[in-house]
């Protein structure tokens, strides 16, 4: 059963859509993660322009993410006051996001750009939480040990207007955490994603938070970061589809609710080394299709 996508001007398998929302909905929940970084390239794959797609991805990641951290806020897993810091940073780099992508647009160059920060992206971040994921595996380290400051943790120190996150159990500088959010709220603009591939590995290995609360917490920031998102694209670039963004958030909702008590399940290094392994297979996929030679060189003549 076909369903015909205005926006993106193509025709769809309707149970092929609500079932890559579910995938995506249970990774979002077991990660932390909104599920755009792999749900764009699918998107992509099955014929979806870039720019749709990723603007689409960012309205069905408020649905996911809304369900996960529903469940994470019942586990005590959601530090407030932390991701309250983390969405003002979000939203602000949203809007610079929103507006290069607007620019790019214009001079035509806005897929080639979205495909190649995501190979960039995904290949620097996937293989740092590959490699040290299989370190701490390695040594047995399964439990959280104890960590030494190193020298960025005593820069980090330094900086002005420290505040303290008990539910965490860390304390930073407010510019730490809202200077780290502003980044990744460009590229979930740019990239249609919600950023938990960089924002959690970011709040694990530089901020030092567990990684459940880790989790829960990037899903709530991701929630509304993803909301203005999606409002800006809409109003600005006017690439969201909303039929293509509400069939996968039927899925997403549903598989959220899944992902996030099979993360239970889980320690915190095994849920590190099986997302490094997933962003890293995505990378290759779409590494391979810059080299490749297109089905049709029509679609790139009229800039999708």
């Amino acid at each position: 059963m076909s369903i015909f996508l205005p926006v993106a001007g193509v025709s769809i398998n309707l149970f092929l859509l609500v079932g890559v929302g579910a995938l995506v909905g249970f990774l979002s929940g077991m990660f932390g993660v909104g599920g755009g970084f792999l749900l764009t390239p699918i998107l992509m794959m099955i014929g979806i322009p870039p720019t749709v797609a990723a603007a689409s991805d960012s309205c069905q990641i408020v649905a996911a993410s809304s369900s996960g951290a529903a469940v994470h806020f019942r586990m005590g897993n959601v530090d407030l006051k932390l991701g309250g810091i983390l969405l003002v940073g979000g939203l602000a780099g949203a809007a610079v996001g929103v507006r290069i992508i607007k620019a790019l647009r214009a001079m035509g160059n806005a897929d080639l750009v979205i495909t190649l920060t995501y190979v960039v992206v995904l290949g620097g971040v996937g293989g740092y939480m590959f490699l040290e994921s299989l370190q701490s595996l390695r040594h047995g380290a399964l439990a959280r040990k104890p960590h030494k400051p190193g020298h960025a943790q005593n820069l980090l120190g330094r900086l002005p207007m420290q505040m303290n996150f008990p539910r965490s159990g860390v304390q930073h500088s407010i510019f730490v955490p809202f200077l780290l959010c502003a980044f990744v709220g460009i590229l979930a603009a740019i990239m249609g994603v919600g950023g938990g591939f960089i924002m959690v590995p970011m709040m694990v290995y530089l901020l030092r938070m567990p990684m459940h609360v880790a989790v829960g917490t990037d899903l709530f920031q991701i929630l509304f970061t993803c909301a203005g998102v999606t409002f800006m694209q809409a109003s600005t670039n006017h690439t969201v589809d909303l039929v293509l963004a509400l069939l996968l958030a039927v899925g997403s909702s549903i598989g959220a609710q899944v992902g996030a008590r099979a993360g239970k399940l889980l320690r915190g290094d095994q849920l590190k080394i099986l997302l490094a392994t997933i962003v890293l297979i995505v990378m290759v996929k779409m590494a391979i299709g810059l080299v490749l030679t297109p089905s049709s060189l029509l679609s790139y003549a009229r800039g999708h």
